[in-house]
């Protein structure tokens, strides 16, 4: 048995301005994915984000304070103890912070799939070592993550942000060009990534 409070997880905050508390790496949780969030410097509490992805069905708890969902453009507010439960992936969903104290549960997973952990967890855990300049922690999660999930285009290209920015422009076109060639979309999203600045003359940068 293990046991922790909300208080004493991880405080990871997105350039979205929510904050990712990491249930699931905190415990080592393989049977399903579940994390935590609360709000950060923008009020936001869970980003703006569909499933489609991932076809994950999620649940989501108000575990203290209030807070204010919007799905499909519809808005909720739920206060603690409310429950909101999301089977369609497709739907948008988000919410903010009423109360300085709010934190939000979640619960997902793909029905009738074994659970994987989701390659953004990586990318999360990476994102402050990112932002401090700390490229070989950030390179060692995302490198772990590649493991787990071998080939992820999302991961190679979060690493071959890393290598960019770290001055590393051979490494880093090399593995822009294998997000790219594994999903099309990171060629469109490489076009205005700032991490890209420094690589993005390079005859070799997908156009």
């Amino acid at each position: 048995m293990n046991t922790a409070h909300i208080d004493e997880l991880d405080a990871i905050e997105m350039r979205d301005g929510f904050v990712w508390r990491p249930v699931r790496r905190r415990f080592g949780i393989k049977a399903f994915g579940t994390n935590a969030y609360t709000p950060g410097a923008s009020g936001r509490v869970v980003e703006e984000h569909a499933e489609q992805v991932y076809g994950h069905e999620e649940l989501y708890l108000v575990l203290r304070g209030r807070v204010l969902f919007t799905v499909d453009g519809n808005e909720h507010e739920l206060g603690q103890g409310q429950l909101v439960h999301l089977r369609d992936p497709s739907l948008r969903r988000g919410a903010v912070a009423l109360t300085d104290d709010a934190a939000v549960l979640a619960v997902g997973g793909k029905p009738g799939a074994p659970h994987e952990v989701s390659a953004w967890e990586y990318a999360f855990a990476a994102s402050p070592h990112i932002r401090a300049g700390r490229y070989d922690e950030a390179r060692q999660l995302l490198r772990e993550g590649l493991e787990t999930k071998p080939g992820s285009p999302a991961l190679l290209y979060d690493l071959a942000c890393v290598e960019a920015l770290a001055g590393e422009s051979d490494q880093a076109l090399e593995l822009l060009d294998q997000a790219v060639a594994a999903d099309e979309r990171f060629r469109e999203y490489a076009q205005t990534d700032e991490d890209f600045a420094s690589i993005r003359d390079d005859p070799r940068f997908p156009r």
